[in-house]
């Protein structure tokens, strides 16, 4: 079985560092053209543009807040000039906010963060799509979270995006399926990046931490990009609209373990 990707043009948004990063140079390695969509640092995006055209592919920077249906028209209508189109959309850009229970959250930080993370992947699809359906074929990967099923106290935005973002991939999954487009998720455990460098770089907050994964590790971004290489290939051509989560066992609520 061969797992590549040779010929396909990928978006990833949110690709300049962490599991979009990972996933943008996974896709390169197997034959892709990825552009990296990102909202800031310049020099940080030019690095990673750098290293997917050493191993020989195409690449561009799209500096554009997905939030903005504005600027993610802007994004598709430079793709167009360029590319014409893209095979793989992957929506991995989000934020999950201020830790803020919901009786004292402020407003404008809970709707942005369901701008970016729910909106964002939306506009980002609904473009992706039409010329997918056009043509008979194509792939859209979302980027959901274990917190899709999962509550996190303090969060309520994020895992309110995170499960309407899932119900959003089955009915796009629906809808695209009949016209050759397969529309599907990954929902990543705890996967060690900067954004919760807080929590493993805390001796007593890893160690609670590794009592919720049975695997007893952090994820790497590399085991999201090798997941989503594979499910984006031919090798995965009859998944559609299903969560995969690759989260080391966190779903499996470990502390039932011990009791119910």
């Amino acid at each position: 079985m061969q797992v590549e990707l040779v010929g396909k043009r990928a978006l990833v948004t949110g690709g300049s560092s962490g599991i979009g990063k990972a996933i943008a140079l996974a896709f390169a390695e197997a034959g892709a053209d990825v552009a990296i969509n990102y909202v800031s640092g310049d020099e940080t995006a030019r690095a990673v543009i750098g290293s997917i055209e050493k191993l020989g592919r195409r690449s561009m920077a799209l500096k554009a807040d997905i939030s903005d249906a504005d600027a993610v028209g802007a994004m598709f209508a430079r793709i167009e000039r360029e590319w014409k189109a893209v095979d793989i959309l992957v929506n991995n850009a989000g934020i999950d906010g201020k830790r803020m229970m919901s009786w004292e959250t402020d407003l404008a930080d809970w709707r942005k963060v369901i701008e970016v993370d729910l909106f964002g992947a939306f506009h980002c699809a609904r473009l992706a799509l039409r010329p997918m359906i056009a043509r008979g074929s194509g792939v859209v990967l979302n980027i959901t979270s274990v917190h899709e099923a999962i509550p996190w106290a303090g969060y309520s935005a994020y895992t309110a995006a995170k499960a309407a973002l899932g119900m959003l991939t089955k009915t796009m999954a629906q809808e695209a399926a009949p016209h050759g487009v397969r529309v599907f998720s990954i929902a990543p455990g705890a996967i060690k990046t900067r954004i919760n460098e807080q929590v493993w770089e805390d001796q007593q907050g890893y160690r609670d931490l590794m009592s919720k994964i049975p695997a007893n590790r952090m994820g790497e971004v590399n085991d999201i990009a090798r997941m989503a290489v594979m499910l984006c290939s031919d090798a995965a051509s009859y998944l559609m609209g299903s969560t995969v989560y690759v989260d080391g066992g966190m779903m499996l609520y470990p502390a039932f373990e011990r009791g119910g």
